[in-house]
């Protein structure tokens, strides 16, 4: 058997490498990130009443669930006698469970019967809307400024265009007159020099058969 390219770790020499390791990573709690750093300090929940207080019945479940739920007794129902609340809950097909879940309800509502806007639901409620108006808010004002840019782009655009129609309209009128243009305008004479010049040879020829012969009455 070959031998170890390094020796084996000793005892100290595995404490002392714990030790070090400890003082580098930290604490895992320091990483834990629990419901009570994340959320805002809230109301413990309330405590359900004690069961001297309330009225238990059990009864046949309706709606979707099943043939368990409509067929056996399995949906609880709470009344709490000092105030006379009423609760109900079917939403499981466990009565244990149903049982539990009536009590959370009817200690719920009891809360809220108690202290008004300082119970666990409405601070609960009012934390849930305050982060859904900053959410709303927050999106308005990035669609807002979208808006913005999208309108700020278009007008510059536009500015741009305008700039470069006005370019080339001053280079339009800034070209000097070609070469072809120039001869086309000499070599016509003007309407003026064509009336002075005389008429048509037809004409001049029609003229002349028109005049009298008087040399030829008089011989005759």
């Amino acid at each position: 058997m070959s031998r170890l390219a390094y020796p084996l770790l000793t005892p100290s020499m595995f404490q002392t490498l714990v030790q070090s390791t400890k003082s580098i990573i930290p604490n895992p709690s320091f990483f834990s990130t629990t419901s009570a750093l994340l959320q805002k300090n809230l109301p413990p929940r309330p405590k359900p009443p004690p069961d001297s207080e309330i009225e238990e019945s059990y009864l046949k479940g309706s709606g979707p669930g099943g043939q368990k739920i409509n067929k056996t007794n399995s949906a609880v129902q709470l009344k709490h006698i000092p105030t006379g609340i009423v609760v109900k809950s079917q939403a499981t097909r466990s009565r244990s469970q149903n049982r539990k879940l009536a009590r959370e309800i009817l200690a719920q509502r009891i809360d809220e019967l108690t202290n008004g806007d300082q119970s666990r639901s409405a601070i609960v409620g009012s934390v849930k809307k305050k982060r859904a108006d900053s959410a709303a808010k927050k999106s308005r004002r990035k669609y807002r400024l979208l808006e913005e840019e999208r309108a700020a782009a278009a007008a510059a655009g536009a500015e741009a265009e305008a700039r470069e129609a006005e370019a080339e309209a001053s280079e339009t009128e800034a070209e000097p007159p070609t070469a072809e243009n120039s001869t086309r305008d000499t070599s016509e004479p003007s309407s003026g020099t064509r009336q002075g010049t005389g008429s048509h040879p037809s004409e001049t020829a029609s003229g002349d058969n028109n005049q009298p012969r008087h040399g030829s009455r008089g011989s005759s």
